[in-house]
């Protein structure tokens, strides 16, 4: 039996960061991936996701061209080359990652699926090997959610609609958030009818109900169809391919389509691990438990990424290998408390958000003071004609710190970052005021927003 300083199993996010400061180290390593190499990330998450993405804004802008004095008589979608486009991109990332961690010195690259023997060894595809540290980064998949008649129809998840051969004609998605808004009006674009069904009473369920709604608002703009509160009863294919039957605000209805795209939350990919064995602890809904390093109630074994639940993004993923590579090496005291929460949401314009958003700073207790803008009196969006959104905020009186902020409007994915910049500082927001940025440009609006912060009431 084999035996290495360190057992990775899987290739997330944080492998490509983490495993060569081991092989630098001098550490000898063994990498266990039954499946892509490269995670959710690189093969069915952001990678292939923003490509159709950027391909959707490009069918977009070619359609409002005579709004800019372009005109543009006729086109057409080439739904091949769009996914030819997509699976150059993410295929060349996953084997350009393999090439790369197969060809290091000191790692041995197992293409199989792992699960623990007891807490030290672990057994792949037909071998055991042993290892004095272990590192779970397994990462998540699509949850299938318990819908009547689900396991008759075939229905897409993030992973599955990336494989599609032709485009669909009405795409029906159960989910309103990040995955079905951003498929939803990706396909929308490229000329599906699209119909988004969710149960809540908003979408985006994380977010604060104006910026919801100026999200549904900018979907159904473009001609999505857009149902809240309603509970999906069953689903049942045809041989046209499709029908939802609901209870909408207790009305039965049916909606019909092509295909069916199911985005109702992930589940952690824990179920292969044989957790047991090993002595780690899990949560009811399978994610491993870790403490403020990544580590497990089992010393020797941490887990990072979206395994633990506690992130779910791929910066969180990497920043969580890094928070484990301090511990283990000693090089440093990151820890996950001291992670500011930030994500951006790909619908265009798209959200970016980091810390509070309003609803948590009214339930925190604080002295808040807020500030908001559309973007339609930010001159750089009215210049590019992209005006639909607003900016949102927050900052703690007491302290003058800026304790969140929301941008749904162009540019607010990478806007979003000077923020979270800022806030790792604790500087006074007042510094930030006096900040000059470039102009013309978007940012440089945000500092001038503070002007109109008040308290919430």
């Amino acid at each position: 039996m084999k035996s290495y300083d360190v057992i990775w199993i899987g290739t997330g996010q944080a492998t490509g960061t983490i495993v060569p400061r081991l092989v630098a180290a001098g550490k000898t390593v063994a990498i266990a991936e039954g499946g892509r190499v490269g995670g959710s990330c690189v093969n069915y998450g952001c990678t292939p996701t923003k490509t159709i993405v950027a391909s959707a804004r490009a069918a977009h802008m070619a359609r409002r061209g005579a709004d800019f004095g372009v005109m543009i008589p006729e086109f057409s979608i080439d739904f091949d080359k769009v996914m030819a486009r997509m699976n150059k991109i993410r295929n060349g990332g996953s084997q350009g990652l393999e090439g790369w961690l197969a060809g290091m010195e000191g790692v041995d690259l197992y293409k199989a699926y792992a699960e623990f023997v007891d807490p030290h060894t672990v057994r792949v595809g037909d071998e055991v090997i042993a290892g004095e540290t272990i590192v779970i980064h397994t990462g998540a998949r699509p949850r299938t959610p318990a819908i009547s008649g689900l396991d008759q129809v075939d229905w897409l998840d993030n992973a599955r609609l990336l494989d599609l051969p032709e485009l669909p004609q009405h795409l029906v998605v159960i989910g309103g958030s990040y995955i079905g808004m951003e498929f939803g009006q990706a396909f929308r674009r490229f000329g599906s009818e699209v119909t988004i069904l969710d149960a809540g009473s908003q979408l985006m369920f994380r977010e604060d109900a104006d910026i919801a709604q100026a999200a549904q608002e900018i979907l159904e703009g473009e001609g999505i169809d857009v149902h809240l509160d309603v509970t999906v009863e069953r689903v049942a294919q045809t041989d046209e391919g499709v029908e939802v039957f609901l209870n909408e605000n207790g009305t039965k209805t049916v909606v019909r389509g092509s295909h069916l795209l199911v985005a109702a939350g992930r589940e952690p990919n824990t179920d292969r691990l044989n957790l047991a064995a090993a002595g780690v602890a899990s949560t009811k809904r399978g994610y491993v438990t870790v403490n403020e390093v990544m580590q497990t109630n089992v010393p020797h074994i941490f887990a990072v990424g979206d395994v633990n639940g506690s992130g779910a993004f791929t910066h969180t993923s990497v920043n969580d290998g890094e928070i484990f590579w301090d511990f283990y090496s000693g090089e440093g005291d990151r820890r996950r408390a001291d992670r500011t929460v930030i994500y951006a949401m790909y619908i265009d314009p798209p959200l970016g958000r980091v810390g509070m958003s309003e609803k948590q700073a009214r339930k925190s207790g604080r002295n808040i003071l807020m500030a908001t803008r559309p973007m339609s009196r930010i001159a750089r969006a009215r210049e590019k004609d992209e005006t639909a959104g607003l900016v949102k905020i927050l900052v703690d009186a007491d302290s003058e710190q800026i304790v969140g902020a929301t941008i749904l409007g162009v540019g607010g994915d990478e806007i979003i970052n000077m923020f979270a910049t800022f806030m790792q500082t604790g500087q006074s927001y007042k510094v930030f005021r006096r900040t000059v940025l470039a102009h013309p440009t978007v940012a440089e609006l945000m500092p001038w927003i503070l002007d109109d912060l008040a308290p919430l009431t």
